[in-house]
């Protein structure tokens, strides 16, 4: 069975993706016309998945996940898509975010059940 949190990072990492998405769909796509309604269909899509992970996670938990799947995502999206060169102090500062959203998140948990 599925945990309220674990719907609420989903939806989170839902958020990053598409934040990426929109980012990439604006230096990928030729037509103006369909980069534009890209771009505002993934920004729609990321704040609807956004919101919806505000239902089950505190707002911090929700923003850093969101932020880092985002980063993770369109470092990846760089390097595999447009050859840009993903340096050892971008995995480092890659795993350093990585490690402050288990931290957060396991602290926003553990205090939150402390209250309870």
């Amino acid at each position: 069975m599925e945990t309220p949190g674990r719907r609420g990072y989903a939806w989170a990492v839902g958020a990053g993706l598409n934040a990426a998405l929109a980012a990439v769909s604006a230096k990928l796509i030729a037509s103006q016309v369909t980069r534009y309604g890209l771009v505002i269909l993934f920004n729609v899509t990321m704040w609807g998945c956004y919101v919806n992970s505000l239902k089950s996670l505190s707002s911090l938990q929700a923003t850093v996940t969101n932020f880092a799947t985002n980063f993770l995502t369109s470092g990846l999206a760089g390097f595999f898509l447009f050859d840009e060169l993903l340096t050892p102090k971008w995995f480092a500062g890659a795993l350093l975010i990585v490690i402050g959203v288990v931290v957060l998140s396991k602290s926003s948990i553990e205090s939150k059940s402390k209250t309870e």
